[in-house]
């Protein structure tokens, strides 16, 4: 006798069979359900936490420079369908609003289309009387200190050129740059920034928009008057809401959300041909600069 025993012989039915390869259908399937759960993350991110923003333009020199690259909190003044990718109609009105506070930079949906981001300071406030003369704010009658502080040196690059000649310099190096003429505002409450102030004109200037002599401009409910710290170059509330112009006021319901910094910033000289020119044409200085 021993302590093993003899299997028993399987019977015909019982006879095993090779396992064979995994269906197709069952990996697809599991991809599907990724790219929907990353397409949802990413939709609740940019639309309820932070998205990005790309300077596009000079408006908002001295601080931000064309080719910058921000992340803008999207939690910091509410949610309207503006804070939404493509503005889709799915919250009305304004939900969970807060009201901005002098000084901060915001990123809104422009007047008159409410298509177009655009990226200004907030000067005015609902109830504000708002107005410039000589390029000073008079903010409800109070001229808003400007003070000339040292010139604002930029480098010229393929994104970045001098506003006009005669601020174009070149440096100990032999490259150009430009040198402008720089102030710093203090508003109420605070809030303190620097701003360019290029040419006292009330006539429009090559490249842009220049006033600094206005009407005196009293800000509507859930409105805001909104400024670039280009002052002489920048399309913003001084000007009537027109397509790819001026944008009048500001409805708070077109709020995206607030600058917090930069992330990256670029020149404009990368080839995507030449990788190395990704890593040249990078203002690595800049990054996580805060607003």
């Amino acid at each position: 006798m021993t302590d093993t025993q003899t299997p028993p012989m399987p019977e015909a039915g019982d006879q095993p069979q090779e396992a064979g390869p995994a269906k197709p259908a069952k990996k697809e399937e599991s991809l599907t359900r990724f790219i929907v759960k990353m397409a949802i993350f990413v939709f609740i991110l940019r639309s309820f936490i932070i998205s990005q923003f790309v300077i596009p333009s000079e408006s908002m020199l001295p601080r931000l420079l064309v080719g910058d690259y921000l992340v803008v909190s999207k939690w910091s003044y509410g949610y309207s369908k503006h804070a939404l990718p493509f503005s889709l109609p799915l919250i009305p009105g304004r939900i969970f609003g807060s009201v901005p506070e002098r000084g901060d930079v915001a990123v809104f949906k422009a007047p008159p289309g409410h298509s177009v981001d655009y990226i200004k300071r907030v000067i005015g406030l609902p109830g504000d009387t708002i107005q410039v003369q000589g390029g000073q704010v008079i903010l409800n009658g109070t001229p808003v200190p400007k003070v000339r502080v040292a010139d604002k040196v930029i480098p010229v690059s393929p994104n970045t050129e001098c506003t006009l000649p005669e601020f174009a310099e070149q440096a100990s190096d032999g490259s150009m740059r430009c040198r402008y003429p720089q102030f710093q505002e203090t508003l109420p409450g605070g809030a303190s920034y620097l701003v360019l102030d290029l040419v006292d004109s009330t006539e429009p200037g090559a490249g842009g928009v220049i006033s600094d002599y206005t009407q005196v401009y009293t800000v509507p409910a859930g409105h805001l008057f909104m400024m670039g710290d280009n002052r002489d170059y920048s399309a913003d509330s001084r000007f009537p809401a027109v397509e790819n112009g001026g944008i009048g006021f500001v409805p708070m319901d077109n709020l995206v959300g607030k600058a917090r910094f930069t992330y990256f910033s670029t020149d404009g000289s990368a080839e995507w041909i030449k990788p190395w020119t990704w890593f040249s044409a990078a203002r690595g200085d800049r990054v996580g600069d805060g607003i």
